[in-house]
């Protein structure tokens, strides 16, 4: 049973975070995530709660949680226009090792619904194993979906988007990576999926922080899974695809300098420069409230510096990371920059398959335009967008557009997309 102390680190954690002390928030957390939750990080959550559930009111009650890989307090928060649950996990007293805010009651319903697979998965057409990407000190786990019968088989390997993600790509309720995994499998494909470095080094990961690039992040990893798929038996060597979702769509191009790769999918694969995408999204999230507060008025001008630093002649190694945007370093930035994934992409040899949902707030049509423009020319490039659809690629209600909450509402990939993809593997392979 949680002691007392921990209910009331979690109810002092949550009242200075709505009073605005994100340093005190920052000092409170282990080690092992302070990196993860920078102030300005801290301040732009509240901020964008504020335009999507109106004004923080009060903390109206605080239970208990058990979750495998720590013990939870839930203080359940009221807001202007909706209720939300503040999530601290500690491993032990005084060590808090995780924050969330989620819808009332989801954490509780995430742990103890069992996966339901959508109706276009067979689980008789296919079976899983564990598997190792990687080896030394950066090794992951992942997981083999290889379909009944004789191969070899096309393979497709899954690369995430953004942040610490597992091999699901689990958001809220949702895991558009498993429903990706084992729909292509029924689909007679191999997939591979694997835990993100960021997630199972956070603390190593950490230590780079003053050098960390997407190589470390993104890359690497992908090409040691590429290495793995070729070293399967039931795998066609010939046949090996990648598949990028947001920030694995926008590395694509750097990922397939590996020739060995035969064929390359975007999903809602970022083009325009990160940091403009970026602020775009705290604009659009803001604006979800109406008027914008003068405080998030003040962050939207202060991201605005940031980003033209980024993009200034004056940033390099030595800049702070707190003077850039999400107080992501400056080695990651000066990576990026001049990095036009579409221009690479026109001169890459595999042919390519580029999907985007139409109701992405995140990575939206203007980014499905830039590909299309650029690579429109290429008789092996297939373009395809879908009316109605969420980053996740899930149907959501509400307007043309989605709004962050669209990633609690429990959903799966639309069939139309595992099949648009699969279609494509077996006709271009």
């Amino acid at each position: 049973m949680i002691d007392n102390d921990k209910i009331q680190t979690a109810q002092q954690l949550v009242t200075r975070f709505f009073q605005g002390d994100f340093e005190a928030v920052v000092q409170s957390l282990d080690e092992s995530i302070k990196q993860q939750f920078p102030v300005e990080r801290l301040q732009a959550t509240r901020l964008s709660l504020a335009a999507q559930v109106g004004e923080f009111k009060e903390q109206v009650g605080e239970h208990t949680f058990q979750i495998p890989s720590a013990e939870l307090v839930i203080v359940t928060c009221a807001f202007a226009n909706a209720s939300l649950d503040f999530n601290v996990a500690f491993k032990e007293p005084g060590k808090i090792v995780g924050l969330s805010i989620t819808p009332v009651g989801s954490v509780e319903q995430q742990y103890s619904a069992v996966y339901e697979p959508p109706a276009y998965v067979n689980q008789d057409l296919f079976k899983e194993q564990e598997v190792q990407i990687g080896k030394g000190e950066w090794v992951l786990p992942g997981t083999l979906s290889v379909p009944v019968g004789e191969g070899p088989f096309a393979a497709v390997l899954l690369v995430h988007g953004s942040g610490p993600n597992d091999r699901d790509e689990t958001i809220g309720p949702n895991k558009p990576f498993r429903d990706l995994a084992w729909g292509l499998a029924s689909q007679g494909i191999v997939v591979l999926r694997y835990d993100k470095r960021t997630k199972v080094y956070p603390e190593k990961m950490r230590d780079l922080v003053s050098t960390l690039t997407v190589k470390e992040e993104v890359i690497d990893d992908a090409l040691d899974a590429v290495s793995l798929l070729r070293g399967i038996a039931e795998v066609s060597t010939q046949r090996i695809v990648v598949l990028g979702h947001s920030l694995g769509g926008y590395l694509l191009p750097r990922i397939a300098a590996d020739t060995g790769i035969a064929g390359l999918i975007v999903l809602a694969g970022l083009c325009r420069p990160l940091e403009d995408t970026i602020l775009n999204q705290f604009s659009y999230i803001y604006s979800l409230s109406g008027t914008l507060s003068a405080e998030q008025q003040k962050h939207l001008d202060e991201l605005k510096k940031q980003v033209a630093l980024v993009k200034s002649p004056d940033l390099s190694l030595s800049t702070p990371a707190s003077d850039l945007p999400l107080s992501v370093p400056a080695s990651y930035w000066l990576d990026l920059r001049g990095y036009h994934p579409e221009k690479i992409a026109r001169g890459l040899q595999q042919p390519m398959l580029i999907l985007q949902a139409e109701g992405d707030y995140q990575v939206t049509m203007e980014d499905f335009l830039i590909w299309k423009s650029a690579l429109t020319g290429r008789s092996d490039v297939q373009f395809k967008s879908y009316a109605g659809l969420s980053h996740l690629f899930m149907p959501f209600e509400g307007g043309e557009k989605s709004t962050p909450a669209v990633y609690n509402v429990p959903g799966h990939v639309i069939e139309e997309v595992i099949q648009d993809i699969a279609q494509w593997i077996k006709h271009v392979f």
